[in-house]
């Protein structure tokens, strides 16, 4: 590593032998430097290599100044007070100002003393969350429970719903009057015999509630052949499906925001809503199809109905439509918790007749 002063005697003698008429380039490599290199001691520009030897800056600590703030530091009553609260007391209680908050830090970290004080656990990061991908029905589901209010404050019955990611549909809905690991297995149970897909590749996705993560529950699914997913620890959106299902749900027309007078009336209300939501609701993060359609194999012929129709429009309205046609294309693979450049739908512009 060339020192400072070695760098600006090697740009004096280049100099010295242009003046007398030598090419740079010739006087670069009789020093045996490169033309960058000479550029860049000439211009004074600081060497940016991350192992290069560098001045010591003239308002560096001394020694003894970083000595002093390792030594308040260790002292027994700072010993659990992470460097804002040290750099404070010393202020208020001994008027003494040792460094900057950061520089206690920094001294600390070279020290290899930059150790987490007190008996409070450090902050959990959540990694990066398991993705799942369907490319067909009955690959992928998610699974919930929310509270249905009643007439009676405080009292709640509880809906069970399990949706099919890839298709939306609704595969499996109970109604409860409590929470507990025998109504998830039973609800689980009934969806499975209902799709005929036990044995099957089949991911359930969940949150950590304890009535998704029960023993009775995993006896359950390990029987069916499921395997269990579950949102990371104190993440709120690894289950958006059931989460936006639920709001669906409870804004629906006619919900009985008064609460339900009987788990009767609450499973007929439910009733109702799902097939409303699986036979008639055009979801539109499936080109507007009815789940049910998708979950049955019908989105193809349907949205090749809608794209003849697109063109024939066209056809007889030219000077109505500019760019490309709506994008009728059958949504391919849906994920859970895909990653930042994966999209369940298409960003191609919708451009309609004007």
């Amino acid at each position: 590593m060339t020192n400072a002063q070695d760098r600006r005697q090697a740009v004096a003698l280049v100099d010295e032998a242009r003046q007398a008429g030598a090419r740079l380039q010739s006087a670069c490599i009789e020093l045996g430097i490169g033309l960058n290199t000479y550029r860049r001691w000439a211009t004074g520009d600081e060497d940016r290599r991350p192992h290069a030897i560098h001045a010591t800056p003239s308002h560096a600590l001394t020694d003894a100044e970083r000595q002093a703030v390792l030594q308040a530091c260790h002292r027994p009553e700072f010993a659990s007070l992470p460097p804002a609260q040290i750099v404070v007391r010393l202020l208020d209680e001994e008027g003494r100002y040792l460094a900057s908050e950061s520089t206690f830090y920094r001294v600390l970290r070279q020290a290899d003393e930059q150790h987490r004080r007190g008996r409070a656990r450090a902050p959990r990061h959540a990694g990066a969350p398991r993705r799942h991908c369907a490319d067909a029905p009955n690959q992928l589901w998610s699974w919930d429970v929310t509270y249905l209010h009643t007439r009676i404050r405080g009292r709640f019955y509880y809906l069970y719903l399990i949706l099919d990611i890839y298709s939306r549909k609704i595969v499996g809905a109970e109604v409860f009057e409590s929470e507990n690991m025998a109504n998830s297995a039973t609800i689980i149970q009934r969806a499975v015999l209902r799709e005929q897909c036990q044995h099957r590749p089949l991911v359930l996705h969940a949150d950590n509630g304890s009535a998704m993560k029960g023993s009775t529950l995993q006896v359950t699914l390990e029987k069916l052949g499921i395997t269990a997913s579950h949102s990371r620890p104190q993440v709120s959106n690894d289950n958006a499906y059931s989460e936006a299902l639920f709001r669906t749900c409870k804004y629906r027309p006619g919900y009985p925001i008064d609460g339900f007078a009987s788990v009767q009336a609450a499973r007929l209300w439910v009733h109702q809503f799902i097939h409303w939501y699986n036979h008639e609701h055009r979801h539109s993060a499936i080109r507007y199809l009815a789940p049910a359609q998708r979950h049955a194999g019908l989105d193809a012929p349907i949205l090749q109905a809608r794209q003849r129709l697109y063109q024939q429009a066209r056809q007889r309205h030219p000077a109505r439509w500019s760019g490309k046609l709506r994008n009728w294309q059958p949504i391919g693979s849906v994920w859970l918790n895909p990653e930042p450049d994966q999209h369940e739908q298409d960003t191609d512009p919708v451009l309609e007749a004007a």
